[in-house]
């Protein structure tokens, strides 16, 4: 993801999420700039039409919604903090391999985790790549929807 994809970016996940789960421009930009790396867009031949945001972080932390976060010195979790996909691009395998890459990208970083929080009923969809419930900040968790879940898988987990 590039800096010039912002205003896709934002596109993306205004077709995606309620407004209420929308971050702003500067929120984005501070997530893909603090962690370059695993920042990723998916574009079709109409541009950008879908991203997925992670960044390494610790397990347990949640990340809240529109919320500051850094990046620690010793990390031992990638934590996937936003995926969406475009409708246009719904039905093509393109959210499973944005998170293939990014899982990929923890691996070569070391992580020995992964995590997340589920939106959006999408839980069936994480469990399909080995994530399950777990413990996380309670606190930071509340600023989701209701129903929002923190998950977690091992680095060695299904694919």
């Amino acid at each position: 993801m590039r800096d010039d994809d912002l205003d896709a970016v934002l596109a993306v996940q205004a077709a995606c999420y309620p407004a209420a789960m929308q971050e702003g421009a500067d929120v984005v930009l501070a997530r893909r700039r603090a962690a370059p790396a695993t920042a990723l867009v998916a574009c079709d031949g109409s541009g950008v039409c879908g991203y997925l945001f992670a960044y390494p972080s610790l397990r347990g932390k949640v990340t809240p919604l529109g919320g500051a976060f850094r990046v620690p010195e010793v990390a031992d979790t990638l934590y996937l903090h936003d995926l969406a996909v475009a409708p246009r691009a719904l039905g093509k395998g393109l959210a499973r391999r944005l998170v293939q890459r990014m899982h990929d990208a923890g691996a070569q970083l070391g992580l020995a985790h992964a995590a997340l929080v589920s939106v959006q009923d999408s839980r069936c969809f994480w469990e399909g790549f080995g994530y399950v419930a777990a413990q996380g900040d309670a606190a930071a968790l509340a600023s989701y929807p209701p129903g929002a879940l923190y998950m977690l898988r091992s680095a060695g987990e299904a694919r």
